[in-house]
Protein backbone atom coordinates (compact mmCIF):
# COMPACT_ATOMS: atom_id res chain seq x y z
CA UNK A 1 0.00 0.00 0.00
CA UNK A 2 1.45 3.29 -0.96
CA UNK A 3 0.56 6.29 1.53
CA UNK A 4 2.15 9.48 3.04
CA UNK A 5 5.08 9.15 5.53
CA UNK A 6 4.87 9.41 8.90
CA UNK A 7 7.43 10.48 11.70
CA UNK A 8 7.26 6.62 12.41
CA UNK A 9 8.33 5.44 9.21
CA UNK A 10 12.26 6.97 9.52
CA UNK A 11 13.68 3.75 11.34
CA UNK A 12 12.77 1.97 8.48
CA UNK A 13 13.82 4.43 6.11
CA UNK A 14 16.61 4.76 8.09
CA UNK A 15 17.46 1.16 7.14
CA UNK A 16 16.93 1.27 3.65
CA UNK A 17 18.69 4.16 2.72
CA UNK A 18 22.10 3.54 5.11
CA UNK A 19 21.94 0.30 3.20
CA UNK A 20 22.64 1.96 -0.15
CA UNK A 21 25.15 4.61 1.44
CA UNK A 22 27.19 1.74 2.33
CA UNK A 23 26.81 -0.36 -0.93
CA UNK A 24 26.07 1.73 -3.61
CA UNK A 25 26.69 4.92 -5.64
CA UNK A 26 22.94 5.62 -5.91
CA UNK A 27 23.52 8.09 -3.05
CA UNK A 28 26.56 10.31 -2.19
CA UNK A 29 26.15 10.30 1.15
CA UNK A 30 28.95 8.15 2.91
CA UNK A 31 27.99 8.23 6.43
CA UNK A 32 24.59 6.23 8.11
CA UNK A 33 22.42 8.09 9.01
CA UNK A 34 20.23 7.78 12.58
CA UNK A 35 16.46 7.31 12.48
CA UNK A 36 16.32 10.99 14.30
CA UNK A 37 18.23 12.95 10.83
CA UNK A 38 15.81 10.78 8.87
CA UNK A 39 12.77 12.26 11.39
CA UNK A 40 14.06 15.78 11.04
CA UNK A 41 14.45 15.22 6.76
CA UNK A 42 11.16 14.03 6.78
CA UNK A 43 9.93 16.83 8.91
CA UNK A 44 11.39 19.50 6.94
CA UNK A 45 10.78 18.15 3.21
CA UNK A 46 6.84 17.26 3.56
CA UNK A 47 6.34 20.81 5.18
CA UNK A 48 6.29 21.42 1.50
CA UNK A 49 6.80 18.50 -0.83
CA UNK A 50 5.25 14.78 -0.82
CA UNK A 51 6.72 11.70 0.50
CA UNK A 52 5.44 8.54 0.14
CA UNK A 53 6.25 4.98 1.21
CA UNK A 54 5.65 1.62 -0.09
CA UNK A 55 4.11 0.05 3.31
CA UNK A 56 4.58 -3.60 3.01
CA UNK A 57 3.91 -6.34 5.88
CA UNK A 58 3.96 -3.85 8.26
CA UNK A 59 7.29 -2.24 7.50
CA UNK A 60 8.57 0.21 4.78
CA UNK A 61 9.58 -1.00 1.29
CA UNK A 62 10.59 1.54 -0.12
CA UNK A 63 10.38 5.48 -0.33
CA UNK A 64 9.91 8.27 -2.75
CA UNK A 65 9.64 12.10 -2.44
CA UNK A 66 10.09 15.50 -3.91
CA UNK A 67 13.03 18.36 -3.30
CA UNK A 68 13.48 22.14 -3.77
CA UNK A 69 15.92 21.63 -6.99
CA UNK A 70 17.02 24.71 -6.79
CA UNK A 71 16.92 27.61 -4.30
CA UNK A 72 15.65 30.90 -6.09
CA UNK A 73 11.99 31.98 -6.60
CA UNK A 74 12.40 31.23 -10.25
CA UNK A 75 12.76 27.39 -10.00
CA UNK A 76 9.62 26.97 -7.42
CA UNK A 77 7.71 25.09 -9.99
CA UNK A 78 10.92 22.04 -10.58
CA UNK A 79 11.59 19.45 -7.78
CA UNK A 80 14.15 16.53 -7.88
CA UNK A 81 12.58 13.52 -6.87
CA UNK A 82 14.10 10.27 -5.18
CA UNK A 83 12.74 6.71 -4.78
CA UNK A 84 14.61 4.35 -2.80
CA UNK A 85 13.29 0.30 -2.81
CA UNK A 86 14.83 -2.14 0.30
CA UNK A 87 17.20 -4.58 -1.27
CA UNK A 88 14.73 -7.42 -0.75
CA UNK A 89 12.18 -5.72 -2.54
CA UNK A 90 14.63 -4.55 -5.36
CA UNK A 91 12.41 -4.97 -9.04
CA UNK A 92 9.63 -6.09 -7.31
CA UNK A 93 7.83 -2.93 -8.91
CA UNK A 94 7.85 -0.98 -6.02
CA UNK A 95 10.07 2.06 -7.20
CA UNK A 96 7.75 2.18 -10.31
CA UNK A 97 4.80 2.22 -8.29
CA UNK A 98 6.12 4.73 -5.83
CA UNK A 99 7.28 7.20 -8.82
CA UNK A 100 4.30 6.60 -10.81
CA UNK A 101 2.35 7.95 -7.50
CA UNK A 102 4.65 10.62 -6.52
CA UNK A 103 4.24 12.03 -10.46
CA UNK A 104 0.91 12.58 -10.14
CA UNK A 105 0.77 14.28 -7.25
CA UNK A 106 3.21 16.59 -8.09
CA UNK A 107 0.96 17.46 -11.14
CA UNK A 108 -2.25 17.72 -8.94
CA UNK A 109 0.37 20.66 -7.06
CA UNK A 110 1.18 22.32 -9.82
CA UNK A 111 4.23 21.49 -10.09
CA UNK A 112 5.44 21.89 -13.60
CA UNK A 113 9.12 19.98 -14.06
CA UNK A 114 10.66 16.73 -12.02
CA UNK A 115 14.64 16.41 -12.54
CA UNK A 116 16.12 12.77 -11.78
CA UNK A 117 19.90 12.55 -11.13
CA UNK A 118 21.22 9.30 -11.76
CA UNK A 119 24.47 8.39 -10.60
CA UNK A 120 26.37 6.56 -13.35
CA UNK A 121 26.04 3.51 -14.01
CA UNK A 122 22.89 2.36 -12.73
CA UNK A 123 20.94 0.66 -15.44
CA UNK A 124 17.86 -0.07 -13.75
CA UNK A 125 17.43 3.43 -12.38
CA UNK A 126 17.61 5.09 -15.86
CA UNK A 127 14.94 2.44 -16.94
CA UNK A 128 12.77 3.04 -14.50
CA UNK A 129 12.59 6.82 -15.20
CA UNK A 130 12.68 6.21 -18.96
CA UNK A 131 9.50 4.24 -18.73
CA UNK A 132 7.58 7.04 -16.54
CA UNK A 133 8.63 9.12 -19.12
CA UNK A 134 11.75 11.03 -18.07
CA UNK A 135 14.03 12.51 -20.92
CA UNK A 136 17.32 12.45 -20.47
CA UNK A 137 19.11 16.33 -20.55
CA UNK A 138 22.87 15.18 -20.33
CA UNK A 139 26.05 13.86 -18.65
CA UNK A 140 27.96 15.90 -15.47
CA UNK A 141 31.22 14.36 -15.94
CA UNK A 142 33.02 12.96 -12.97
CA UNK A 143 30.25 15.30 -10.67
CA UNK A 144 30.74 13.59 -7.24
CA UNK A 145 33.73 10.93 -5.33
CA UNK A 146 32.17 7.78 -3.84
CA UNK A 147 34.47 4.58 -2.65
CA UNK A 148 37.32 6.58 -4.02
CA UNK A 149 36.17 6.82 -8.00
CA UNK A 150 34.90 10.34 -9.29
CA UNK A 151 30.95 9.29 -10.75
CA UNK A 152 29.38 10.81 -13.65
CA UNK A 153 25.69 11.71 -12.73
CA UNK A 154 23.61 11.83 -15.70
CA UNK A 155 20.20 14.09 -15.16
CA UNK A 156 16.60 13.52 -16.55
CA UNK A 157 13.37 15.68 -16.71
CA UNK A 158 10.04 15.22 -16.91
CA UNK A 159 7.44 17.31 -17.78
CA UNK A 160 4.47 17.26 -15.42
Amino acid sequence: MIRNVTPEDAADICSIYNYYIKNSIATFDESPMTPEEIALKIKKTTARYPWLVFELENSVGGFCYAFEWKSRPAYKLTVETTVYVANEYRESGIGKALLSSLLKMLKEYNFRNALGSIALPNEKSISLHEHLGYKKLGIIQKAGIKFGKEIDVGLWQKRL
